[in-house]
């Protein structure tokens, strides 16, 4: 796809949803879904999965995550914090399984690039790791502090390490990269990394430009037009790698269309990748799945790893 083809889908798609409905789907309301003419007000709401779910619902569910988590780093303590880089936040945490040629569930937590942090998103591993895989999950440098172009040069940097040393730590097999909201648009974003062998996108945003006016983000991420046309990936080339798209089918209408617009978008590439409707979960609900070894969100994965391998 052209860079001009590419521009001109992301004005078409901003203006209407127009992405395919998967099986067994609810179809997504478009009403209002151009975020282009939304006012400021509106599109800060259109976004807002804290307000959407109520803080107090979000401080729950997030303090129910860090409090499994801890028991999980606590049984599995011989491989975290594993520096990658000088940052406080540049560490791994690596969970080897018993083969080390398993393939490895990697997780980016989100929180909007300014919240968040690996030792509260450990559980997501709970899933995988009961198939037997190994799963790691790597901290970043959060804004205000870093910018977002420095993010995603850390989490380089963090895929780079791991493709040098994760065997020394009983880790062989291939990479499948995870991410949920911020995550979830990072994880697109590291697909063409080598080491990555395919990846599953949850909840994320694929088009920033959306979120440049949105005081909730805006304000600590503080996103430049440059970050936001090199760093979209609805603006950026397609890469021929498979990546499942997953939302709730509760959550904000433009959190549902950002999915369905981004797999839409990859599907004029024809490259392999599912899109994934989560049946009432909400923002918040939907990392249940990954905790489950048996649930919609964890086959998925497990199909990612079959995907590379056909």
């Amino acid at each position: 796809m052209t860079e001009l083809d590419r521009r001109a889908f992301v004005l078409a798609t901003a203006a209407s949803t127009a992405a395919p409905t998967a099986l067994g789907a609810t179809e997504c309301p478009t009403a209002g879904m151009n975020w282009i003419t939304m006012s400021l007000e509106a599109r800060n709401l259109a976004y807002n999965n804290v307000e959407h779910v109520g803080p107090a619902n979000a401080r729950k569910k997030t303090e129910d995550w860090a409090a499994a988590s801890k028991t999980l780093r606590g049984q599995r303590p011989n491989h975290l914090d594993l520096a990658y880089g000088n940052g406080e936040r540049n560490k791994w945490d690596l969970y080897p399984a018993n083969d080390p040629k398993a393939p490895c569930f990697v997780h980016i937590h989100g929180g909007y690039w300014q919240r968040g942090s690996k030792e509260i998103f450990a559980c997501l591993s709970e899933g995988p790791l009961a198939r037997g895989w190994s799963a790691a999950l790597c901290g970043y440098t959060l804004a205000p502090e870093a910018t977002l172009t420095q993010i995603t040069n850390e989490l380089k940097s963090a895929f780079d390490w791991l493709n040098a040393k994760a065997g020394e730590h009983g880790i062989q097999g291939p990479i499948i990269v995870t991410g949920w909201s911020a995550g979830g648009h990072l994880t697109s974003f590291m697909l063409d990394h080598p080491k990555v062998a395919a990846g599953l996108s949850i909840s994320g945003v694929f088009d920033l430009g959306a979120l440049r006016d949105s005081p909730h983000v805006n304000d600590k991420v503080k996103l430049t037009e440059d970050e936001i046309e090199k760093l979209s990936p609805m603006r950026r080339p397609i890469v021929n790698k498979p990546l499942g798209i997953a939302y709730g089918t509760a959550e904000l209408p433009a959190m549902i269309a950002s999915s369905r617009d981004y797999h839409a978008y990859r599907s004029q590439g024809h490259v392999p990748g599912d899109l994934i409707p989560i049946a009432s979960a909400n923002h918040f609900t939907i990392l249940d799945e990954l905790r489950q070894p048996n649930s919609t969100l964890t086959r998925a994965v497990i199909a990612m790893a079959q995907y590379q391998t056909a």
